[in-house]
């Protein structure tokens, strides 16, 4: 079995370039084609201590959870966290993808 998880907590991780004939390259499907289950990645900058913390909180979800779901949580988390005057770009530029590993 291969590496269940990824998780690229720095600055625009799952961005990619667009080529013609291939789709998007970058890591988010380097990882992929490598056999990585899930990943985890931003597609903007996030400040350290925002990232520090949707992070806690990821990895605190990720024991009773796939990372899809965690990752879910913890942002819903951090949204009730900050009320309403607060613009989501310290928790929404993190995105999941793949398969949860009960479904492999």
């Amino acid at each position: 079995m291969g590496t269940e998880l990824v998780v690229l907590s720095a600055c625009e991780t799952g961005l990619g370039e667009v080529r013609v004939g291939q789709g998007v390259m970058g890591l988010r499907r380097g990882f992929a084609v490598a056999g990585a289950g899930s990943l985890v990645m931003s597609l903007w900058a996030v400040g350290d201590e925002e990232t520090a913390q949707l992070m806690e909180r990821f990895y605190t979800e990720l024991r009773r959870r796939d990372p899809i779901e965690a990752l879910h949580r913890a942002q819903v988390a951090a949204l009730a966290a900050q009320g309403d005057a607060e613009h989501p770009w310290a928790w929404a530029g993190f995105v999941a993808s793949g398969v949860p590993s009960k479904a492999r």
